[in-house]
């Protein structure tokens, strides 16, 4: 199936799938492309709202196993083992080519452990040398932890870790790929103008300017929500005062008032949540400077430089 084709945002198999033009998206878009004529278990690590749940669909109806049925299993309400059981018991039957179905484990950071170990007892042993599953579902997993983390703590078992991470697509938030937050809000704002029967609102470039640097912590469903309400009210600037509101609460003053404030207030609430961050990372690995920097995703020499401008110190030496 080809790879442009299938990331059109009209693509017939997955209408309505945009995933934004940010250099990693569109690499990790050939990677989910080629991991889909596979069948290695991906786990999709990502913040709520990056879009976990599409880019399972999107896998699955890439794969030989898109004529059946995905099934999802929400881990947070759920024990899977009648699940995995049941798709085992199907594949017999399936219509899809290979025989085996897709099970779509949501949240599997929500299961505790004797759900990983009754899960794990049901993930079939791997044949010979090659990636496919003898009698087992196809598996698909998201969490919004670093499972290593999990394992290393004792909240994850590590045998099932490496069974369901054959291969990990992590999602960066959008706060990371603003420059995606135009292009996402353009089609959200079209989208459901058309739903709606509206006109399509446009922002100012000082209005999506103060939005480009807004954090997001709800990523992508947030913005789409927030563009909703833009078709349905059409006060623009209730909605960005709204979300001033959400993010520094309403006893701090609106700093939408002319947007171009929320720029300073912004990057103020980004540095200290990036500060927050790091610190957490530090003192999680005893200021080992590396490992925090591989657990916070960025290079060595990046974190060495936030650690002399954010002015944090400790008497630790480098382990």
């Amino acid at each position: 199936m080809d790879h442009v084709q299938i990331l059109a945002a009209d693509h017939p198999v997955m209408p309505g799938f945009f995933p934004g033009r940010h250099p990693s998206i569109l690499t990790l878009n050939v990677m989910a492309a080629e991991l889909a004529r596979t069948d290695i278990p991906v786990l999709i690590l990502g913040e709520s709202g990056t879009g976990k749940d599409i880019y399972a669909r999107l896998i699955h109806y890439m794969s030989p196993q898109h004529d059946s049925q995905l099934q999802k299993i929400n881990c947070s309400a759920f024990q899977p083992a009648d699940m995995i059981n049941g798709a085992n018991e199907t594949a017999s039957t399936s219509s899809n080519p290979a025989g085996i179905p897709s099970v779509y484990l949501d949240n599997i950071q929500e299961l505790d452990l004797a759900g990983q170990r009754v899960l794990l007892s049901q993930i079939s042993e791997t044949e010979g040398t090659g990636a496919r599953y003898a009698s087992a579902a196809r598996l698909i997993s998201s969490t919004t932890r670093n499972l290593e983390s999990e394992v290393t703590t004792g909240h994850f078992r590590r045998e099932l870790y490496f069974r369901l991470n054959g291969f990990c697509l992590r999602l960066l938030p959008l706060r990371e790929r603003a420059e995606d937050i135009p292009v996402f809000l353009n089609y959200f704002l079209n989208k459901h103008s058309e739903i709606m029967k509206r006109n399509t609102a446009s922002l100012d470039s000082t209005a999506m300017q103060a939005l480009m640097e807004y954090p997001w912590p709800g990523n992508i469903r947030e913005l789409e929500s927030f563009a909703r309400k833009i078709v349905v009210f059409g006060d623009i600037q209730k909605q960005l005062d709204e979300l001033n509101n959400l993010h520094v609460g309403s006893t701090t003053p609106i700093l939408f008032a002319n947007s171009a404030p929320l720029k300073v207030a912004a990057r103020a609430a980004s540095k200290e949540a990036e500060r927050e961050l790091i610190t957490q990372a530090l003192e999680r690995t005893h200021w080992n400077r590396k490992r925090a920097a591989r657990d916070l995703k960025i290079s060595y020499k990046a974190l060495l430089y936030k650690i002399k401008q954010i002015g944090l110190s400790s008497d630790n030496t480098e382990m």
